[in-house]
């Protein structure tokens, strides 16, 4: 049997689509560039340094006095940079800033003096940092930026306090005097280079608080800092066990068992202008749990603290002054010290719950009298806490779920089902090949569908969303796939006079499954807040689909 071009050229898109998944980044992968490094990478160092932005730190020490460095990022868009400061503060740092503009077209790589906060005080080509020459190369590849340098250093190792900062988007030096515009995101965070760990940090997530690429940092908290707060507490501190439970928001909890049946708890984060607060869950979810409240607004005009019972998702569901948590009559206490809120309280339990929400609300709405409601959180996390060794869980268990079943859902019923649909149509000339293409291709597509539709389930008990009409939809996708599914049994032989009344059922079914499976899928992503890069990447796919199709249909039609 002779096999159609066409066929072949159908069969080896669906192979390279599974074998060619874009490549992410992480310490755990082997650094593999299509350019050549100008040092040796066998014994490279690696850190995740920013987990918010997906930053990735690689570097070794070449030499006595060289190290070299590699910075993995994220392609958004916009100019990546990574400085070196004496104190953590931007202002007096040198910088390293690297772009790759409209998506490959160009580039280029500076060092920037950031010699105060007005933007004619970052001076590009001036600093401190004795780059060796030549060895400076930023590349895109699989959608993440590498930056590369080499540092000649005068002491045993580079400056420990790294700063790391993202661009606007779209906007980029350019010359003649390739100035920096203000950052969108930064974050600083110390570095010890012979352990390879991370220390303290400082994090500025929201680019309406940025004072600029050479704003300065206010005094910061860590696990490895002592606390020193300006108010007496009410039990011993020497003791408390401390967690980095947010690293996206800067969130530190310490908590103590001050005797056998009560708990004491302070929760460490930066001022976001808004409520903050820490939730004690049966389940992991939001509903059902018991949190406690604390705000002051960047004034300090006001404040206050509350405990608060989540019995829904509803605003009026959100009850204040009630819950199961036992808390100790005149624990509680909320105080703002340099730029950070430090929220104290003890509970009467003889073990908490371990499972742990935080969440921090919309900028500059507090709760207030006479209702004290709790406006929707803008941002949230959660954890799981093991209180006898002091050590967490990641702070969203859910999220490789929810990126399963996005990625199940897109290939079953979002590739598979088209591209067996597009075979069914175009090829009945290559009888029988192409109907046991097409019943393969669509029953591994219901398989991974059914299979996303019931880890869609089990995401959506577990974070308790309000995603009922992309559950809705999902479902009436599965039941019209059942019904083709069941069909098959019943398929009248081809000379039968019923043949053309269950192809136009067939047909028809497939179609309206598609269009409902495109449209859901692409409310998913909408709905998983994941960004424009899934959207995209199914959107190409997609459209090579269609592109096929329309090829394929315009020599139907050109031979009728």
């Amino acid at each position: 049997m002779k096999t159609s071009p066409s066929l072949v050229f159908i069969i080896s898109l669906l192979g390279s689509f599974f074998l060619a998944s874009p490549q992410g980044d992480s310490c755990s992968r082997n650094l593999k560039l299509k350019v050549p490094i100008p040092f040796a990478t066998t014994n490279l160092h690696c850190l995740s340094v920013w987990d918010a932005q997906g930053f990735i730190l690689r570097y070794v020490q070449t030499s006595k006095n060289t190290w070299s460095f590699i910075l993995s990022t994220p392609d958004r868009n916009s100019y990546i940079g990574m400085g070196f400061s004496a104190t953590g503060s931007m202002v007096g740092s040198s910088a390293i800033v690297g772009w790759v503009a409209s998506r490959g077209s160009s580039g280029g790589i500076k060092q920037y003096y950031l010699g105060g906060v007005t933007p004619n005080q970052v001076v590009p080509d001036k600093g401190n940092l004795q780059v060796i020459g030549n060895s400076t190369f930023i590349t895109l590849q699989s959608s993440r930026l590498y930056m590369v340098f080499q540092l000649e250093t005068t002491t045993d190792e580079p400056l420990s306090w790294l700063i790391y900062a993202t661009g606007s988007t779209g906007l980029f030096p350019s010359a003649p005097d390739y100035a920096l515009t203000k950052h969108l995101h930064k974050v600083s965070i110390r570095i010890d280079y012979s352990k390879a760990n991370l220390g303290s940090s400082q994090v500025d997530e929201s680019s309406s608080s940025s004072q600029g690429i050479g704003s300065s940092s206010s005094q910061q908290d860590s696990c490895d800092s002592k606390l020193n707060l300006n108010v007496p507490l009410f039990f011993d501190i020497t003791q408390l066990n401390c967690l980095p439970v947010w690293n996206a928001q800067g969130f530190i909890l310490r908590y103590t068992q001050s005797s056998p049946n009560i708990w004491s708890f302070i929760l460490s984060a930066p001022n976001p202008n808004s409520y903050i607060a820490i939730g004690f869950s049966p389940n992991g979810g939001m509903v059902g749990a018991s949190a406690i409240v604390g705000w002051i607004s960047s004034s300090g005009a006001g404040g206050g603290m509350k405990q608060y019972y989540l019995t829904g998702l509803a605003p009026n569901q959100v009850v204040p002054d009630r819950g199961n948590l036992q808390v100790l009559r005149n624990s509680t206490l909320i105080t703002s010290q340099s730029s950070r809120l430090y929220m104290v309280f003890q509970l009467q339990t003889n073990h908490p719950l371990p499972r742990l929400i935080y969440a921090i609300g919309p900028n500059a709405i507090f709760p207030s009298i006479p209702s004290f409601a709790l406006a929707r959180h803008q941002d949230k996390a959660s954890i799981f806490v093991n209180y006898a060794s002091g050590s967490s869980a990641s702070g969203n268990p859910s999220m490789n779920l929810k990126r399963r079943h996005g990625v199940l859902n897109i290939l079953g019923w979002g590739i598979l089902i088209v591209m067996g649909a597009i075979v069914a149509r175009h090829f009945k000339e290559w009888d029988p090949f192409w109907f046991y293409f097409h019943a393969s291709v669509q029953t591994l597509g219901f398989v991974l569908g059914l299979i996303g539709v019931i880890t869609g389930l089990v995401l959506n008990n577990q974070l308790q969303f309000d995603v009922n009409i992309h559950k809705a939809i999902g479902i009436i996708i599965l039941v019209l796939a059942c019904l083709q599914m069941m069909a098959i049994l019943a398929r009248p032989k081809k000379e039968s006079k019923a043949r053309k009344y269950w192809n136009l059922y067939h047909h028809n079914i497939g179609r309206v499954l598609i269009i409902l499976a495109i449209a859901n899928i692409f409310y998913g992503i909408h709905l998983g807040r994941e960004g424009s890069g899934w959207k995209v990447g199914y959107g190409i796919v997609l459209a090579i689909l269609l592109f096929i199709a329309i090829i394929f249909e315009t020599r139907l039609w050109s031979r009728d």
